[in-house]
């Protein structure tokens, strides 16, 4: 199992039941949920991986259950894992996909046009 199966599972729920179109896309030895060509969310064997934004970063980086996103070893901007103590209840889980989505709509697209 390259990633946590039942977090993508809830990940699809919370974005089915915020009526969000996504794509789901295979990389980094894990699953990515790209919204409107933008990485958004995903899933990294067992943690849930954030796109928070720059501006709300520390806020979300000062929870217990939250760490730099460092999969390339140097820490990704605004990214952040999530550990399972983060996601494993379903209203956690709703205020890190809606922080995710708030800013995916200020986010650049990294889709060549």
């Amino acid at each position: 199992m390259a990633y946590n199966e039942h977090l993508a599972d809830k990940l699809r729920q919370a974005l089915n039941d915020r009526k969000v179109s996504f794509e789901e896309v295979k990389m980094m030895g894990g699953l990515c949920v790209m919204i409107d060509d933008k990485m958004c969310l995903g899933v990294i064997k067992e943690d849930l991986m954030a796109r928070v934004g720059p501006h709300e970063y520390q806020r979300f980086l000062d929870k217990p259950c939250a760490r730099v996103m460092d999969f390339t070893k140097r820490p990704m901007n605004g990214y952040l894992f999530v550990n399972p103590t983060g996601w494993d209840n379903d209203e956690e889980l709703g205020v890190w996909v809606d922080q995710c989505l708030e800013f995916n709509k200020e986010a650049k697209s990294s889709k060549k046009k």
